[in-house]
């Protein structure tokens, strides 16, 4: 998640880095046949599962992390590596489609494709209209967590952020493109508006509401929750997952209004060497009992719908690992907004910040 960012995870120095400053062409640093070199988010697969496909096929595995998809993107786009297949968020694989960057998956030569559910192919719809180029890995939404000791009535809206009743003590991303998204979906609006009165009209809302904000920050957002140093903070539903195993009286809503759905997906690169061997290592990635180690590996929401028949009661009837459809009924994919307005988006984001 921008993945988001959309997500969560540990900053890394790449391996890729190293390789930008030399000397050697793009095809010096390419994969051999047997070999893929496969670039994602940092501890968003279980290492196990790497270990797994190259005994089971031969076929190794070069693994490059990034923290976000600008990371990822610019990396890709430098050519020093070739890149055989690559993990990054909605909006970032809707550039790159464009851009002609990913090929087509030949998806009827799979075996496991059908684990993945239907509804997920519907999100990729946003960014990938005819799901030619790519297959869901996780997906989450963008919810408030809250602390049931200090909030009177379970949350519902996300007018709990707006209503002055918690001043104080609540946490917002810091995040220009989510704390845009929950008070545009607050408002009435699409969180993909490029309508300039309604982005407005949502800076103005966000403006009124700075005053009654304790913080606006990213990863600690839970950790404030956790600790009983905020009441409530707009969070990942991942995250949300994890604040709850450490705290019990923690409590996570997608608003009645609906929120974001973010989702992961792999590509293969125009420039792969080998989409056979890609296809193969996409095909794995869908199997149940690959799908369930990187899910116990994350913990974060599965497109994988036979993952839920192999964990226990507890875990199957977690909402927020498990959110039902009408709880996402409202939920809307973010994608790639205009030149134009992600220029606006920043310009006010800076004023909101300065003021």
């Amino acid at each position: 998640m921008n993945k988001k960012f959309c997500v969560a995870v540990i900053s890394m120095v790449l391996t890729g880095l190293l390789l930008g400053g030399c000397a050697e062409s793009p095809a010096s640093v390419s994969s051999a046949p047997d070999t893929l070199t496969v670039f994602n988010y940092g501890e968003y697969m279980d290492p196990d599962v790497i270990e797994m496909f190259t005994k089971e096929t031969g076929i190794k595995i070069k693994y490059e992390e990034a923290v976000t998809p600008e990371e990822m993107y610019t990396k890709y786009k430098a050519g020093a590596i070739q890149y055989d297949l690559l993990c990054t968020s909605d909006y970032m694989l809707k550039r790159l489609i464009e851009e002609g960057e990913l090929q087509e998956v030949d998806f009827s030569s799979f075996e496991y494709k059908d684990n993945i559910g239907d509804k997920y192919w519907e999100f990729s719809k946003a960014f990938d209209p005819d799901n030619k180029y790519t297959l869901p890995y996780f997906w989450g939404t963008i919810g408030i967590l809250y602390d049931t000791t200090k909030v009177k009535e379970p949350v519902h809206s996300w007018d709990v952020l707006f209503n002055g009743e918690y001043a104080g003590d609540i946490i917002m991303q810091n995040s220009v493109r989510d704390a845009f998204m929950i008070t545009e979906k607050y408002l009435g609006y699409s969180l993909n508006t490029t309508d300039k009165e309604e982005i407005q009209n949502t800076y103005d809302t966000l403006l009124k509401q700075k005053p009654d904000v304790e913080a606006y920050l990213v990863d600690e957002a839970r950790d404030e929750v956790v600790a009983g140093n905020a009441a409530m903070a707009v969070v990942y539903s991942g995250e949300a997952y994890l604040g709850h195993e450490f705290n019990e009286n923690l409590a996570y809503v997608i608003p009645d209004e609906g929120s974001n759905v973010w989702l992961d997906s792999w590509g293969i690169t125009k420039n792969c060497a080998n989409k056979e061997a890609a296809s193969k290592f996409l095909d794995f990635l869908c199997r149940d009992d690959v799908a369930l180690k990187n899910f116990e590996y994350i913990y974060y929401l599965t497109p994988n719908e036979t993952v839920k028949g192999q964990l226990d009661e507890e875990l199957q009837n977690d909402k927020t690992l498990f959110p039902d459809d009408k709880e996402t009924e409202n939920c809307e994919v973010c994608t790639l907004t205009d030149p134009e307005t992600n220029t606006l988006l920043n310009d006010l984001w800076k004023e909101l910040k300065a003021n």
